[in-house]
């Protein structure tokens, strides 16, 4: 390929690039990042119940605010989530699960402190599989220890979709 065909091609997509650039932007960068940042920080996490519960609101509040500074609330964040545990594989001889997997739905709300119409809501969804064995305490810590990844990909997951909202 000469040097003047690639020229042209190289005009030929800044022509169909050019028209679009201004379309993009990004999140968290930017005076409008900055802005993005403190809505962030100013949403208060309402208690979750139950331990799935507390490792999601641990992960939200360093997610949503890392720095520990104290910051006035203007938001309040709802979370309802449902888990369940279903067996994935089961052994054919023993007849006892060898797999299993942590199902957890969030529900959540954004609210704005003084009150009104919810400013974002949605359902998170995510699962995690641990190995079974028949040691129960290692059952135990596994189901637990899908618990803690559940609830750290919800926290992301959410941060994220409440980023997007509030970017709007």
């Amino acid at each position: 390929m000469s040097w003047s065909d690639r020229l042209s091609r190289f005009g030929l997509v800044c022509a169909l690039i050019l028209p679009v650039m201004g379309c993009f932007k990004p999140m968290y960068g930017g005076v409008e990042g900055a802005a993005l940042q403190n809505e962030l920080q100013a949403i208060a996490i309402d208690p979750i119940p139950d331990r799935t519960g507390h490792y999601l609101a641990n992960e939200l509040r360093f997610l949503l605010n890392g720095t520990g500074s104290e910051v006035r609330p203007k938001y309040r964040l709802q979370i309802t989530l449902r888990e369940r545990v279903q067996a994935s594989l089961v052994d054919s001889t023993s007849q006892r699960a060898s797999a299993g997997s942590i199902i957890i739905d969030a529900d959540y709300r954004l609210i704005p402190v003084q009150g009104g119409k919810p400013v974002a809501r949605g359902v998170a969804f995510t699962f995690a599989s641990y190995d079974r064995s028949s040691q129960r305490f290692a059952n135990i810590r596994a189901a637990r220890d899908a618990e803690i990844r559940d609830a750290r990909t919800l926290a992301e997951q959410i941060k994220t979709r409440l980023a997007a909202d509030l970017a709007r």
